[in-house]
């Protein structure tokens, strides 16, 4: 079934009405009428596609991290699910693409939600893809998975919130040199 080109059409102005107000102001105080308002839009439009500012909050994460899965998963992993120098490099030149996306969720102080929702959408990656082999056996897995996916936050977070000091592929080959590393990939 095919969306109506109106509705794409508001929805995408109020997402980049809603990214927009994030950059400039805390997620507490922006209002649906000023989301409305920068959409130009009026607020019986905005209710007729999110409940409110938190829906709309909610919808705009999950469609960044399903879109980065499917980035992802369209660079591939090699037979036995574990991640690509390409799936890495896919995923850092995704973040810088949507930067403003991603500064913008860091660091509204409103959004402390947001970095917990990219661990754990972390933690259950590396879950799925960690070798417990090598120099991690005998590790407790549950402890290396919150490590790491405790350090790629970290980096990520570091990387955006300074403005991305380091190009994409060379986090890329710095991230896959630590995964090496750590076995969490072969």
């Amino acid at each position: 079934m095919t969306v109506d080109r109106r509705i794409l059409k508001s929805r995408e102005a109020i997402k980049k009405a809603f990214f927009e107000l994030m950059a400039e102001k805390d997620f507490k105080d922006i209002t649906v009428h000023l989301i409305s308002e920068r959409a130009n839009l009026n607020r019986g439009t905005f209710y007729l596609h999110y409940l409110d500012k938190f829906q709309l909050l909610d919808k705009c994460i999950e469609e960044q991290f399903a879109e980065l899965l499917r980035i992802c998963a369209l660079q591939g992993h090699d037979p036995t699910h574990f991640p690509t120098f390409d799936s890495i490099l896919a995923t850092t030149e995704y973040l810088e693409d949507h930067y403003q996306f991603y500064t913008s969720m860091l660091n509204n102080e409103g959004m402390p939600s947001f970095r917990d929702r990219m661990h754990q959408f972390m933690v259950k990656g590396i879950q799925e893809q960690v070798n417990m082999s090598g120099i991690n056996k005998g590790m407790n897995k549950d402890i290396l998975v919150q490590f790491m996916a405790s350090a790629i936050v970290g980096i990520v977070e570091w990387w955006i919130l300074n403005k991305m000091p380091v190009p994409a592929n060379q986090l890329a080959r710095e991230l896959w040199a630590l995964l090496e590393r750590n076995q969490i990939h072969k």
